[in-house]
């Protein structure tokens, strides 16, 4: 079985996402998982589709066509990966400047941890109204890097961040 993993973004209406999926359906393939969102007026989404081998190419030609004025479609095959030593989730919190995502995703970097989601939201403050910079990640870690490491990295970015990372939920 091959994985296409789609990524779409351009004007919304209303049926898009009925026809991506009656793409997917025709061309044999399964849909997975996705995440979709409309955002400042723009539909943006990726999907992982699951198809046998031999339809794989046909799929993606099919996916690919329905690139039209306005939308712009990706496809590309995935592939596994290994598994991280430690997949955490993180949570965030703290009040929004700009360049706080690049701080973050920074040191991340740094620290060798692998973004594998990432969302964000400015959401107002209880009390004072002002803009709160909101973050969840689903993180992998390299070996010999704890949770508490990271914790501790991104806390020392400002002291006004609230840092929260739980381990995943046993299956």
């Amino acid at each position: 079985m091959a994985s296409l993993v789609v990524s779409l973004a351009g004007a919304d209406q209303p049926g898009l996402v009925n026809n991506i999926s009656a793409t997917i359906t025709a061309g044999g393939g399964s849909w997975l998982e996705s995440r979709l969102a409309h955002l400042a007026g723009t539909f943006a989404g990726i999907v992982l589709v699951r198809v046998a081998d031999e339809k794989a190419q046909a799929l993606a030609a099919a996916l690919s066509a329905l690139a039209t004025e306005g939308l712009a479609v990706n496809v590309i095959t995935g592939t596994e990966s290994a598994a991280p030593a430690e997949q955490v989730t993180l949570e965030l919190l703290g009040n929004d400047r700009p360049g706080i995502v690049r701080e973050v995703t920074q040191t991340l970097r740094g620290l060798g941890v692998n973004i594998e989601e990432f969302s964000s939201s400015i959401e107002s403050a209880a009390f004072t109204g002002e803009d709160m910079f909101r973050a969840v990640a689903r993180l992998g870690l390299p070996a010999g890097l704890s949770a508490q490491d990271v914790s501790a990295a991104l806390e020392k970015l400002t002291a006004e961040f609230m840092v929260d990372i739980r381990q995943p939920e046993p299956a």
